[in-house]
């Protein structure tokens, strides 16, 4: 008991977060160059720059459906949206070439029109119903950025825009090796750099959201609209902000996702995407940040990780190969879903509201 005594103690003293956070930021700073030697290559650093992108994804959708309660299948179009803001005024399709970080806000405040957009003629609707139309949403964007190529080329259709533009600042390119103070840095590495910075940010937004008055309305909206609504609060207007807000997210992810690529086609931006995103909140913990962030990084990183793994398992076990990678890691990732929502139904970080909330008895008669 003194030793509990001891680390609570320590818990409390502000010295230890200032510690704690100093290790944090240091891990981060060397986790690109720690990976690159442990595997040999720039491959995993890659995978960790897009689960950055993930993480950012998932973040904005955790406002419409882990805050505010509203199911949004078409989640994607958002990310479509700012991507294709970004190839297309950032490549050689139309001959401009603007800096990155005009692009950025213009994505962003894009795909928030286009969340607009879509939660306006939703705002009546709940449950399967806004599931079913966001679902449509999706795939109208879609199929509309795939047929766009004429009678005027503008997405050039099926065959996507290529020759994005890399990021650039001031001198220096994401797109090639660079030297700082003896050290070197290739893109993959920058753009580490770029998507932890810019994911802390947005990381900061939510928690800030989170504890508002916002957050708060948001909640309870969630828990019962109308009751929310006879306290008061617009929910007409609280919805429609949270639709704006999570497609903000969404399309600042995208534009990143064109300039790392350099490629950007409606391929990218299917239905399982957006499956895909609302299986990283719905494992990690609705409404929980700390959550969302954790099943991202688990829901992106474990696939790739069985991706390298399952040809060299299966050949030591069995001799030969049963299963491609491909059927193999969909096989085991549906059935890890299946066991986390029903061993941890609240997901793997659940907020303590939500625990709380699978923890109280039921009530007679309900």
């Amino acid at each position: 008991m003194p030793a509990l005594g001891a680390l609570r103690e320590l818990k409390a003293d502000p010295r230890t977060r200032w510690v704690a956070v100093a290790l944090i930021v240091a891990v981060l700073l060397v986790l690109p160059f720690a990976i690159e030697a442990v595997t040999g290559g720039r491959g995993w650093v890659r995978i960790i720059d897009f689960a950055l992108l993930y993480v950012m994804l998932a973040l904005g959708l955790n406002i419409v459906v882990g805050f505010a309660g509203l199911l949004d299948l078409g989640y994607i179009a958002f990310y479509a949206v700012g991507a294709y803001a970004y190839a297309l005024l950032a490549s050689p399709h139309f001959g401009l070439h603007t800096p990155f970080w005009i692009i950025l806000p213009i994505g962003a405040l894009l795909a928030a029109f286009f969340g607009v957009l879509l939660g306006a003629p939703t705002l009546k609707l709940r449950g399967d119903y806004l599931a079913i139309v966001t679902l449509g949403f999706g795939e109208i964007i879609r199929i509309f950025l795939n047929n766009l190529d004429r009678p005027i080329d503008i997405t050039r259709g099926p065959q996507g825009i290529n020759l994005v533009d890399p990021v650039r600042i001031d001198s220096v390119s994401f797109g090639r090796v660079n030297q700082v103070l003896g050290v070197t840095f290739a893109g993959v590495h920058l753009y580490y750099y770029l998507f932890l910075l810019l994911a802390i940010g947005i990381i900061a937004v939510c928690m800030r959201l989170q504890d508002s008055r916002i957050g708060r309305a948001w909640v309870a909206i969630r828990e019962d609209e109308i009751a929310a609504q006879a306290m008061g609060i617009n929910t007409r207007n609280i919805k429609l902000l949270a639709f704006a807000m999570g497609a903000t997210f969404g399309g600042v992810a995208g534009g990143l996702f064109a300039s790392i690529q350099g490629f950007v086609s409606p391929e990218s931006f299917r239905l399982w995407d957006s499956i895909t995103v609302l299986c990283m909140v719905v494992l990690g913990g609705m409404g929980h940040v700390a959550g969302v962030i954790l099943g991202a990084l688990l829901l992106w990183t474990l696939p790739e990780l069985l991706r390298y793994t399952a040809v060299p398992v299966q050949e030591q076990l069995f001799g030969r190969v049963l299963l491609d990678p491909e059927s193999l890691r969909m096989l085991l990732l549906g059935l890890a879903l299946i066991l986390v929502m029903l061993l941890r139904p609240a997901g793997l970080w659940p907020s303590p509201v939500r625990r709380r909330e699978l923890a109280a008895p039921a009530r007679p008669g309900t």
